[in-house]
């Protein structure tokens, strides 16, 4: 096969992100094109990463026999149109997190996704850090047990990005750091405790330091003209299918002793793990003794989103599934939603996994 033609939709942050790492394998790809509803932006783009040609619309380039796949890395509510738009038209898809804006747009993806030939793939990267890879493997190979119960969490102190612009607006967001962060942290629990199925979801919401304009991070440019509707904390407790647990916890902003990091510890029967930041540790009983193995990140490791940006190319050379389809994006999405509707009546949600 050729190279495989990548058109990037978005040339704000993430989209330059995904430029830098496929403009890494030259020899498996090329970025044909990009576009954005800040022409002059893509314009800067494509001068950047020497890509030939800037799209004057989304249309344009999504309809263009040049593009063989496209990436996109927009605001959360425009996900689900373009990628069942994309899909439709033929061409492979790499979709940043969150998935949908909220369950219903989830539920077309995937329709959209099963009625498609065509690779769908959910940006994902922590589930290619390499901390979490090697976790991954002991837990493949049973050292940990029966995973029963996990906590995972990212507690920023102060980091609520653009504040007033789409991040902070429910309508175009989804919500606020559950949607933004801590989607990252439920996909790779569920992923680390071997993907069993959520049925039920208790949590909380608060918004105390967005309203007040407090909390503010570095990421994005605020707009003191626009508005905050999302929380800034978000807490749960999520049930399993087979009985086991997974306690979420994330802010943007929170006053309390914390290095910024995410973190995952995963609680079995012969062993556990845990993880924060580019470390970890494996622990277990041996002798009547605790022992901890460390773990760590190699020194010229090449990075989880070189090693998702090679993956999504190979799903696409191969056709094969990819580790994040639209199935796991579904039941980021089936969660989150739930979290935000107990918040909201107080109770216990029952997850509907209809499709």
């Amino acid at each position: 096969m050729s190279k495989i033609r990548i058109g990037i939709i978005g040339a704000g942050n993430i989209g330059g992100v995904h430029m830098g790492e496929f403009s890494k394998l030259p020899q498996e790809c090329e970025i044909a094109g990009v576009t954005d509803l800040n022409l002059a932006r893509a314009e800067q783009r494509a001068a950047q990463f020497d890509i030939p040609r800037v799209f004057q619309t989304n249309d344009e380039l999504i309809n263009s026999p040049d593009i063989d796949a496209v990436i996109i890395g927009v605001p959360n509510q425009f996900h689900a149109p373009l990628a069942v738009q994309v899909l439709a038209a033929g061409k492979h898809v790499l979709l940043e997190k969150p998935m949908g804006l909220n369950v219903d747009a989830a539920r077309q993806i995937v329709r959209a996704s099963r009625e498609s030939d065509r690779t769908l793939m959910v940006a994902h990267q922590m589930r290619w850090e390499s901390v979490p890879m090697q976790i991954k493997q002991q837990v493949e190979a049973g050292e940990l047990g029966d995973i029963y119960t996990a906590k995972a969490g990212w507690f920023r102190r102060k980091g609520i990005p653009g504040w007033g612009t789409w991040f902070t607006q429910k309508e175009q967001s989804g919500g606020g750091p559950l949607i933004d962060i801590g989607v990252h942290l439920l996909d790779l629990a569920l992923h680390l405790m071997g993907s069993p199925k959520p049925i039920a979801v208790s949590g909380a919401t608060y918004a105390k330091f967005g309203p007040e304009r407090k909390g503010i991070g570095t990421w994005g440019t605020p707009d003191w003209d626009g508005r905050y509707d999302v929380e800034d904390l978000g807490t749960a407790m999520i049930r399993m299918e087979d009985g086991s647990t997974l306690t979420l916890e994330v802010s943007w902003a929170v006053h309390m002793d914390t290095d910024n990091s995410p973190f995952i510890h995963l609680m079995g029967t012969e062993g556990g793990a845990s993880y924060r930041g580019d470390a970890g540790k494996l622990l277990t009983e041996k002798f009547m003794r605790p022992i901890d193995t460390e773990l760590g990140t190699p020194q010229n490791d090449e990075g989880a989103r070189l090693r998702l940006s090679r993956h999504f190319l190979e799903c696409i050379r191969e056709g094969k599934q990819p580790l994040t389809t639209a199935m796991t994006g579904f039941t980021s999405n089936l969660v989150l939603d739930a979290i935000y509707e107990s918040s909201r009546t107080g109770q216990e949600v029952k997850l509907d996994w209809t499709i």
